[in-house]
């Protein structure tokens, strides 16, 4: 396992990206649209839509590349898994309206991605975050695999069932 980034990103409207060869056109519900789950948005080829419980300030983020598969790790709150295929540009996380990202070493080549996120429901509770310390945090983990269909592997907070169920209602 190699960590690619670990530190905080500043939210805005509940989202950030990881962009690996498109960059993002402002349509969110095209890029859910057909999934299950409604945390991790990967229907744009190229762009992964990440969902937060906070609306606005700083979330911890870590993101990790992964020689295979790695166990599910039972102590996040919310999981899912997506496919994404990582073009021959640079794959970079970023900010919402940023133009800054912040590069990660991800070769070519398709990944399965697996977004983690604790305390969403507590950080959409406070909206706002203006502290140092974040309220939620989220990891994401990516390792060589096949496309497959997203999924939910695990979901306990309401902020979550609330994007599955406004992804679910936008149909195929």
């Amino acid at each position: 396992m190699t960590t690619l980034f670990s530190g905080l990103l500043n939210v805005q409207y509940g989202q950030f990206y990881l962009e690996a060869g498109t960059r993002f056109d402002g349509d969110m519900a095209r890029c859910f649209k057909g999934q299950r789950n409604g945390l991790m948005g990967a229907r744009v080829p190229g762009f992964l839509f990440a969902t937060t419980g906070l609306h606005t300030g700083i979330v911890g983020v870590t993101v990790l590349l992964e020689e295979a598969e790695p166990p599910v790790d039972d102590s996040w709150d919310e999981i899912v898994e997506i496919s994404l295929q990582a073009s021959g540009r640079e794959v970079a996380l970023l900010e919402w309206a940023s133009d800054e990202p912040v590069p990660l070493a991800v070769m070519a080549g398709p990944y399965r991605v697996r977004y983690s996120a604790r305390a969403m429901d507590e950080a959409a509770e406070a909206d706002t975050n203006e502290g140092p310390d974040p309220i939620d945090t989220y990891q994401i983990a990516l390792w060589p695999a096949a496309p497959a269909r997203d999924r939910v592997i695990k979901q306990t907070s309401e902020t979550a069932q609330y994007w599955h169920d406004w992804v679910r209602g936008l149909g195929s």
